[in-house]
């Protein structure tokens, strides 16, 4: 699952440096339209939805894998 997340975030941010360490901070792409283009990648790849809270949580690589980790179980 790291990995799927990484790649869509390569692709969606056009960043090719992008490892679990990564946060918004550190990627100057990162900004919040392709934020919002992320999500709804993520949503689409894993099939979950995210609330607004959420998404305004999801500052780093290892946030979003811990939420859809979380949103994953839940099913």
């Amino acid at each position: 699952m790291e990995e799927t997340i990484i790649e869509i975030m390569k692709d969606v941010l056009d960043e090719q440096d992008i490892n679990i360490d990564s946060t918004q901070d550190s990627l100057e792409n990162w900004n919040s339209l392709r934020h919002l283009n992320l999500v709804s990648e993520l949503e689409d790849e894993f099939d979950v939805e995210f609330e607004p809270e959420e998404i305004a949580e999801m500052k780093s690589v290892k946030a979003i894998l811990e939420l859809i980790n979380t949103k994953k179980s839940e099913d």
